[in-house]
């Protein structure tokens, strides 16, 4: 696959975002199935923030206010992110070679925000109004979407955390137990789907080869 500027890349150097929202819904009852938990309207919630690429997984980022309360991300919040988090957890390698991948989220494609990736990817940023356009809704494309989200998710409610608290510590315990042995296959089983988009001019995938 080649960027608008005919540059060539292997997926073993892209780096691509994840952020999700995941509120801790309120449990029945556990003396009366019947009974709900009586909650807020609007439930506090946790929005985090992850990258994967072959070198490994950058975070979990939860992102939070000054007083440490849990909030929503917006532009201003995504690029303090960028500028805070993911740009010095980077420092160890070059970004010369790496490129940088994300969705269309409206915090992440904002003017502002793609200026700043810019000024450390160079062309070489896949996202909505970046030099190289990412085919929308391409879930199945995208790694943390068809593997780490659905693959953390299957695990941090083992223990029927109750508060948002020791939710966010399952997320980070279950991220940073990820092998690289599942990893590598992560990336192998990426690189198939994108031989053969690439090969069959972008028809639907087979079932094989969503299997890791």
């Amino acid at each position: 696959m080649k960027s608008h500027s005919q540059k060539s890349f292997h997926p073993s150097a892209l780096l691509v975002e994840w952020l999700r929202q995941q509120t801790k819904l309120p449990p029945l009852s556990e003396a009366n199935p019947q009974v709900y938990v009586e909650t807020p309207l609007h439930p506090e919630k946790l929005t985090v923030w992850c990258a994967l690429w072959a070198g490994g997984i950058i975070g979990p980022y939860f992102f939070k206010n000054d007083e440490d309360h849990n909030v929503t991300v917006n532009g201003d919040r995504y690029r303090a992110m960028i500028t805070n988090f993911l740009i010095p957890e980077l420092s160890n390698h070059d970004v010369q070679e790496l490129w940088f991948q994300q969705d269309g989220a409206t915090c992440q494609t904002a003017r502002a925000t793609i200026d700043l990736l810019k000024d450390t990817f160079g062309d070489r940023l896949i996202s909505r109004f970046g030099p190289v356009n990412w085919p929308p809704r391409s879930w199945d494309l995208t790694p943390l979407d068809y593997f780490l989200w659905g693959y953390v998710k299957s695990l941090v409610y083992a223990d029927k955390p109750q508060t948002l608290d020791p939710l966010e510590d399952n997320i980070r315990r279950v991220i940073a137990d990820i092998r690289p042995q599942m990893l590598e296959k992560v990336i192998e089983n990426w690189t198939s789907r994108l031989d053969y988009i690439r090969a069959s001019r972008g028809s639907h995938m087979p079932e094989i080869i969503f299997k890791m």
